[in-house]
This record gives structure tokens, C-alpha cells and sequence, in this order.
């Protein structure tokens, strides 16, 4: 019997790899996320008047979290499954000190700073709940048992009840966000969401008389921003003006009325969509819309695709977090949420969202490239 042995003929042997070999990235993923980065600098430019100095410093941020991005997206997921319950304890850690040594800024204590280095504990949390939670549930049996769910609740309440009294909802909400969809997307049962819902509401009369005097202002200008419309009510009057005014087609780049002449507080930031809708008008938010509705749908692919259950939580998790990112900031700034303090993601100006979110996608695809190749 006669033995054959396959080989490539002698000029085939050296083939050209990929960029997406040698460095692994999601070139679609990286493809969209610098789209909607490059189409908030051309909206920032407009919210801060064409400062190029702040344009500038925008830049610097966004290629700084990019870098973050690649280099995340180098970890094999087998080492962050081993490295979450440190980043967890570590995350803890620095929540605590936030109450001994933090920096107060605005009223709210949420800053550690280390020589002229700042940075808020919480968004590291908003990457190391979720994953401890994939952790904790990658080798266990799903759906997950009470015992197991009791847990996990658990771990989420922590670092929620450590960020809340900062003051900071819009962090603590977006946390125990991303903790809750990984108990969701573990198959928790429907009996445990609805009994967590009617907790909800039953203590929701409770939580009135914890919330501090700002929260409750938030919450009573959303019901009637025009109780006092030069003070609480005055952003989100301002916002829904400077939404209505843009129309379908918008006033034109650098038109807007609200933004340029500074009736519109926090342009840059939490409100900069509003100035997208004032100056490009409904096509341009639409056109926004669909770059992340884009980006969310291949977050899922890649959750479907993985591998392991450590991977699809955390995957699911980060690409659905990401969802309640542009959820709640359009919501409050279309006055059908309270104003909690969320940026636009990608879009807003400042760094530490930016990183958070850059960090993220850089572990959505590690998962998708480290998956092993099964024939």
C-alpha cells in the first residue's frame, strides 16, 4: 500500500498574512467604531464653537483609547477569565477609597487622582462586574440555580451600593445594567425578573426618601420641566427646543442657534446629540442611529459565535451595556428619561467614557478572534 504525502508545491509555501492575523482585531468592529468616533469630532467641533484645541485633545483621547483597544484585543479570553475576580476585588478596592481620599469635583465625590492622573474606580467597574459574573457562571450548570442567582446578585449590589452614594446614578445604573443582562443572558428564570420588577415598584416610594435633593429634582423635571424653567428645567427645555428646531434636513454645520450661542448647556457632553439634531436634523441622527445599530448588531455575531459561555456572557453583555449607553443618553435628552449624567458613547467629549467603552470593544474582539479554529 503505497503512502501518499500532501505538500504545497515549493512556491507556495510563504503566503501573506493578513493585518487581521498579525494584529487581532474585528475589522468591521474597528471599521464602525471609527466611523461614529470621526462623525462625533465633526458634531464636538460644532458643540465647542471650532475650538481646535479641544478638537485636538479629543483626538489624543480617541487614539490613546484605540491603542487601549488593540491591546485588549490581544488577550486571550483564558486569561481574562482567570484575571476577573481581581479586577473585581481591585475595582471594590478603589470604591472604598474613593470615600477616604477621593476628589470632589462638582459636588460629588467620584475621582482618585495619582499626581495629575484622574480617574473614576466606577468605570473600571463597568468592565470587571460583568466579567466576574461570566466568571462565575462559565462553569456552572444554566439556567442558573436560586443559590447561584442569589450570588450573583450579590456581587452586582456591592459595587451598585458603593458608586450610588458618590453621588452618581447614571454609573450606578449603567453597572448593575451590565451585571443584570449577564444574569438575563444566563437564562435566569422569568419568575425571578418579574419578582425583581415588583420589588421595584413596591420600594420605589422607599427609594424617594434615600435619593438626595438633586435626584429629586431630576425626577420632578421630567414630569414638568417648565416648574422651573430657568433652573432644573432649563437643559432639558433648551434640548427638546434645539431638537424640534432642526427638522428634517437641520439648520446646517455650525447653524445651530441653541449650541452657538450657548442656550444649550453641556453641548459637548451629555447633550452634544441635541446639537446633531439642531444642525443636521433628523438625517443626521438617523444617520448616527444606524452606525450604532451597525456596531450592536455585530456585537451580537460575535456573541452567537463564541465559543464558551465565559465568552457569549461577556460579549452579550458588553454589546447590550453599549446599547444602554445610547438608550439612556437619547432618552434624557428627549426628556422621556431623568438626566443622569450619561455621555453619548464615542460621540461625547471627555476620555474615561472613552477608554471604558474602547477597553470593551477591545474584549469583544478578543473573543472573536481567539476562537479556535474546529474542523
Amino acid at each position: 500500500m503505497t503512502d501518499y504525502v500532501r505538500q504545497l508545491p515549493p512556491h507556495q509555501f510563504v503566503q501573506r498574512k493578513r493585518v487581521s492575523e498579525w494584529v487581532r482585531v474585528d475589522l468591521l468592529s474597528l471599521f464602525l467604531i471609527s466611523l461614529i468616533a470621526t462623525y462625533g469630532l465633526v458634531i464636538l467641533m460644532s458643540a465647542v464653537d471650532q475650538n481646535m484645541a479641544r478638537v485636538q485633545a479629543q483626538v489624543i483621547r480617541i487614539i490613546v483609547a484605540f491603542s487601549v483597544m488593540v491591546v485588549m484585543a490581544q488577550i486571550p479570553p483564558r486569561l481574562l477569565l482567570r484575571l476577573a475576580p481581581a479586577l473585581y476585588l481591585l475595582g471594590l478596592l478603589l470604591l472604598f477609597l474613593v470615600f477616604l481620599v477621593g476628589t470632589e469635583s462638582k459636588g460629588a465625590t467620584r475621582w482618585l487622582r495619582i499626581g495629575p492622573i484622574g480617574f473614576q474606580p466606577s468605570e473600571l467597574m463597568k468592565l470587571a462586574l460583568p466579567m466576574v459574573l461570566a466568571w462565575y457562571f462559565h462553569d456552572r450548570r444554566l439556567p442558573p440555580r436560586p443559590r447561584h442567582v442569589g450570588i450573583a446578585t450579590l456581587i452586582i449590589a456591592v459595587p451598585v451600593l458603593l458608586i450610588y452614594p458618590q453621588p452618581d446614578l447614571g454609573t450606578s445604573i449603567l453597572v448593575a445594567a451590565s451585571g443584570l443582562l449577564v444574569l438575563f443572558l444566563a437564562g435566569i428564570s422569568w419568575r425571578y425578573i418579574f419578582s425583581l420588577i415588583g420589588l421595584f415598584l413596591v420600594s420605589a416610594p422607599g427609594l424617594w426618601f434615600v435619593m438626595t435633593d438633586y435626584q429629586r429634582g431630576r425626577i420632578l423635571t421630567l414630569i414638568d420641566p417648565e416648574r422651573d424653567p430657568l433652573g432644573s428645567g432649563w437643559n432639558i427645555i433648551q434640548s427638546m427646543t434645539a431638537i424640534g428646531s432642526g427638522g428634517l434636513f437641520g439648520k446646517g454645520l455650525f447653524n445651530g442657534t441653541q449650541s452657538q450661542l450657548d442656550f444649550l448647556p453641556e453641548s459637548r457632553t451629555d447633550f452634544i446629540i441635541a446639537v446633531l439634531a439642531e444642525e443636521l436634523g433628523l438625517i443626521g441622527v438617523l444617520a448616527l442611529l444606524s452606525l450604532y445599530i451597525c456596531l450592536i448588531g455585530r456585537g451580537v455575531v460575535i456573541a452567537v459565535q463564541a465559543q464558551d459561555t465565559f465568552g457569549r456572557l461577556l460579549a452579550a453583555s458588553i454589546t447590550f451595556t453599549f446599547f444602554v449607553y445610547v438608550f439612556v443618553n437619547i432618552g434624557m435628552v428627549s426628556a422621556l428619561l431623568p438626566v443622569v449624567g450619561v455621555p453619548l458613547p464615542l460621540v461625547s467629549y471627555g476620555g474615561t467614557s472613552m477608554l471604558t467603552l474602547c477597553a470593551g470593544f477591545g474584549i469583544l474582539m478578543s473573543v472573536h478572534t481567539h476562537r479556535r479554529i474546529t474542523l
